[in-house]
């Protein structure tokens, strides 16, 4: 698949018809800042469930913290108890898995969920770490000096951003 070709709407929807499968009538939402925050807000909507989606952010727990420190992309904040919580991790790239992991820590800073779940828009294989995502709406392959995220317009229309590092 070309990059160019993903639409990242029509991709949302089969995330959204892949979130339907693999939720459970107790299960809560987080998105990763910032991408997978504007995911979970939307899904959160279009489902119909009741409260707000959570928000998370890998900046503490990273393993590259000295280099980048604290990110804009907003801080954690959780709506409910995490003790006990079924939790859809949902994020707009899984690349490393480094993400994933730091996110997991922050998390259980959180409480103790009864189950972990990730839910992507697209997997983009390079993995450094045993992170697999339970439902990906799209997979792809992109070369290694590229970068992948997803965009959101002000009328809160997804697209992707596609750069050269």
């Amino acid at each position: 698949m070309s990059i160019l070709a993903l639409d990242a709407e029509a991709l949302y929807k089969e995330l959204l018809r892949g979130v339907q499968l693999i939720s459970g009538v107790n299960t809560r939402l987080v998105g990763i800042t910032s991408g997978g925050a504007w995911l979970a807000e939307r899904l959160q909507q279009d489902m119909k469930l009741p409260g707000d989606a959570g928000k998370i952010s890998s900046a503490m727990h990273r393993d590259d913290f000295a280099q980048r420190g604290l990110s804009s992309g907003g801080q954690t904040v959780l709506p409910f108890d995490v003790n006990g919580a079924d939790i859809l991790i949902l994020d707009d790239v899984l690349y490393t898995g480094r993400t994933i992991r730091a996110v997991i820590n922050e998390l259980f800073d959180y409480g103790r969920p009864a189950s972990v779940k990730l839910a992507v828009l697209v997997d983009r294989g390079g993995r450094e770490l045993p992170v697999q995502a339970d439902f990906a709406a799209a997979r792809v392959t992109l070369a290694a000096d590229q970068s992948l995220a997803l965009a959101r317009s002000e009328a809160g229309v997804f697209s992707f951003d596609v750069k050269a590092r």
